[in-house]
């Protein structure tokens, strides 16, 4: 668990209700289910709406991963690409074949069956590159929902507020109804911006963050075995990964 992650929303959602009280409000006056309804519920129709049934689930599968610490195997990678490298230029590509059935990384896999193989180093790189590529965009359309949620809950928050107002106008005779409608104007606003700059923005801004890690690793091994195949240097290769390690 990513506890920097996890107090980053509590501190943010505290901040807020300390306000509130610090005000002189009441922090129950903040839960409206009215207004809660029509900013989530729309909001999520927004984007679903704009990005697919496919992206959307995907985006959601992806939001756990915010709150977890990203494992760092770069060192381990390097260690399996040199230890690959050396196996293949003292023995041969097709030495590499014992190495494939211990990996579960599919992307790896690939990798490795395309040097054994013998695929020519230009092609094997042609083909890793255009796997990567579909790899991002993939990933990124699903990362855009959270960016997207972040961008219509604001504006959702404002019709929220204009519903509630239409109900207080509609009410005038009736005080005792007056109060319920007005906290459902503003109460819906703050659901809006709040949930935007607190949650949805955020999480889609650590997911970037994430994808792009992953798609370093995924061009350092397209490197890797394009050199690999290639028959570049074990010593050279390493060197070479662990400036990607640096970059990143």
């Amino acid at each position: 668990m990513d506890w920097g992650s996890v107090a980053g929303l509590a501190l943010a959602l505290v901040g807020v209700l300390l306000g509130q009280v610090l005000e002189g409000g009441r922090i129950g006056s903040l839960v409206q289910p009215a207004a809660f309804s029509i900013v989530m519920i729309g909001t999520l129709g927004a984007v679903l709406l704009q990005s697919g049934l496919e992206n959307f689930k995907r985006g959601l599968r992806m939001a756990p991963l915010a709150f977890l610490v990203p494992g760092d195997d770069g060192d381990r990678l390097i260690h399996d690409i040199t230890t690959w490298s050396a196996t293949a230029r003292r023995e041969g590509l097709l030495s590499l074949e014992r190495f494939l059935a211990a990996q579960t990384d599919p992307f790896i896999q690939k990798g490795l069956r395309l040097v054994i193989d013998g695929i020519e180093p230009y092609k094997l790189r042609e083909t890793l590159e255009i796997a990567v590529g579909a790899y991002e965009t993939e990933q990124r359309l699903a990362v855009k929902i959270w960016e997207s949620a972040g961008g219509y809950a604001p504006t959702v928050g404002i019709l929220g507020a204009v519903l509630g107002l239409i109900h207080v106008m509609e009410n005038l005779s009736d005080p005792a109804r007056l109060g319920s409608g007005i906290a459902v104007a503003f109460v819906a606003t703050i659901y809006g911006v709040g949930f935007a700059n607190l949650v949805f923005l955020p999480i889609g801004g650590k997911l970037k963050m994430l994808v792009n890690r992953e798609v370093m690793k995924r061009e350092m091994l397209a490197d890797a075995f394009g050199c690999i195949a290639t028959g570049d240097n074990p010593r050279l290769i390493e060197e070479r990964m662990a400036t990607y390690l640096q970059r990143g």
